[in-house]
């Protein structure tokens, strides 16, 4: 892990640009954070639109985190966005996806699995590089929490990797079929947030997911409005969920 710049707020915070090999992104950690006192972490996974475009939301999230809660977090480049080398087999996916949105056609099942699973196989390997070269880093320990936008990496995630102790899950983008079965071999606790009048999701398939997950303790915030209308609240809300299993 490459540390490119760093800058301290206001608020105490520190965060540093890094590389991982061709991987870009960005890790947070309150002053508090130090070899003998480690800060537990959360990942917090982008959508698809580049770290660039979203730098203000994640920032904005990761430093209430870590500021008020004394979390380590951190967030990397999703394979295929922002200067990473396009995937051709993505790029079509997305684009078969807006012709059928277009022409007000159902959004086939083979389409969701071209646009989601090829992403979810590279994307998961790169968070667990992501994550072993993180807790090598002496002011950061476990456990570890996860947080994301595309659904069934987080999914994907949660049911491989031992050390993702509890995760925060939107429910807004397309999920395959095949990701309902992993679903149900995820165990830790879960907090789901939905929008209930997101135009981009389908509902009752964001309500099968939930009750299809394996999580003895599972919760879901449904809140009234669009995909982009997410309550200010539930920000605290997340942050105490993870207060509750990472600390």
């Amino acid at each position: 892990m490459h540390f490119t710049s760093e800058q301290r707020f206001d608020d105490g915070v520190l965060e540093r640009e890094f590389t991982l090999g061709e991987i870009p992104g960005f890790l947070w950690t309150p002053e508090s954070a130090s070899a003998s006192a480690p800060a537990s972490l959360i990942l917090i996974s982008p959508p698809p639109l580049g770290l660039g475009k979203m730098y203000p939301r994640l920032a904005g999230r990761a430093r209430y985190y870590a500021a008020k809660y004394g979390f380590a977090v951190a967030t990397i480049e999703l394979p295929g966005s922002g200067d990473r080398p396009r995937l051709a087999a993505l790029d079509q996916a997305r684009t078969d996806l807006r012709r059928v949105i277009e022409a007000g056609e159902p959004v086939s099942g083979e389409i969701v699995d071209a646009l989601i699973l090829p992403l979810v196989e590279k994307a998961v390997p790169e968070w667990r590089t992501t994550l072993d070269a993180l807790l090598a880093l002496p002011e950061i320990g476990g456990p570890v929490g996860y947080e994301g936008g595309i659904i069934s990496i987080g999914i994907r995630l949660a049911a491989v990797e031992p050390r993702i102790a509890a995760a925060g899950l939107f429910a807004g983008s397309f999920v395959p079929a095949a990701m309902f079965e992993e679903a149900r071999e995820v165990t830790i606790p879960l907090q789901m947030l939905l929008q209930w009048d997101d135009e981009a999701n389908d509902r009752q398939a964001a309500l099968d997911l939930f009750d299809a997950f394996g999580s003895k303790e599972k919760t879901l915030h449904a809140n009234m409005g669009g995909h982009t209308g997410v309550p200010q609240h539930e920000l605290e809300s997340g942050a105490r969920f993870f207060a509750r299993h990472l600390k």
